[in-house]
């Protein structure tokens, strides 16, 4: 007993700096455990559906990449297209007038058979590149359509993790819901065909004014 009265309370002192960090490292333990990404893994369901999103994220970005190069693969194919149309003018116009002025009586008179060809080819190659330009906006409309669904799977998983256990579960993305067309979209949908299929109709009156150039130049 008398040495239980002997003892007695040594303080260890203690310097700010210590107390500092002490209390840094009990802020940052308080900070992870409320932490939204801390919560999501602590909670399965917050944790499943946040794996389910990014997997289709994920799904989202390649299908956009694979339609991206789909859509280069179609301007190449067109302007190639293009240069064959040029090409063909090109050859056939130098033949054309080369033999107009070796034999000019006989070819007034067959101008038809030249001309047909000329327009017969032009068509066929305006024809592939419209149909190299259908499918060019055809994949431009869906890779919209998947930016769109991507844009919004993103601002779902980017809440998600913002609110973490507190995010509803119920919360679907607006993927696949589409707005319905205005009466000014419908009123400028003919300007908007226009602009897509400018180069066919270049095409086409450059045929044409071909086909009356020789015509003009073998009966003048």
């Amino acid at each position: 007993m008398a040495e239980i009265k002997d003892a007695h309370i040594v303080e260890i002192p203690v310097d700010k700096e210590h107390q500092q960090k002490v209390i840094c490292a009990m802020n940052a333990i308080s900070a992870i455990q409320q932490d939204p990404l801390t919560e999501i893994s602590q909670s399965p369901g917050h944790f499943l559906l946040l794996k389910l999103w990014q997997r289709e994220d994920d799904i989202f970005g390649r299908r956009i990449a694979m339609k991206e190069k789909r859509m280069d693969s179609i301007r190449r194919e067109i302007f190639q297209l293009c240069c064959f149309f040029f090409i063909f003018h090109g050859i056939f116009l130098t033949v054309f007038f080369t033999s107009s002025l070796q034999d000019h009586h006989n070819l007034c008179q067959k101008w038809w058979i030249p001309s047909v060809l000329s327009v017969s080819t032009s068509l066929v190659l305006v024809f592939l590149v419209q149909v190299k330009l259908y499918r060019y906006w055809k994949v431009d409309r869906q890779l919209q359509r998947e930016r769109a669904d991507g844009r919004a799977l993103t601002r779902c998983i980017q809440e998600l993790r913002m609110k973490g256990e507190s995010f509803d579960l119920s919360t679907e993305p607006q993927i696949g819901k589409r707005m319905k067309s205005s009466s000014v979209e419908i009123k400028w949908k003919p300007l908007t065909w226009f602009s897509q299929y400018r180069l066919t109709i270049c095409l086409v009156c450059f045929t044409g004014l071909i086909f009356s150039a020789c015509r003009f130049i073998l009966c003048a």
